[in-house]
């Protein structure tokens, strides 16, 4: 299963976007959004968020 962001827990700095080797991150409205066709289903984003507001379903 793909990646998943929390938008109540996303603070929007962007890390995300800036470390998936997939670039399946993208911003809309502040926010983190995950492509799930493009996520790899490594867990980078997992692991470098901040506000450990992404999680795998």
């Amino acid at each position: 299963m793909p990646a998943v962001v929390n938008p109540d827990l996303c603070v929007g700095c962007e890390t995300c976007v800036d470390e998936c080797p997939g670039e399946a991150i993208t911003m809309e409205d502040g926010i983190a959004k995950v492509d799930p066709k493009k996520c790899t289903e490594c867990k980078t984003c997992v692991d470098i968020c901040p506000s450990a507001s992404i999680h795998m379903e």
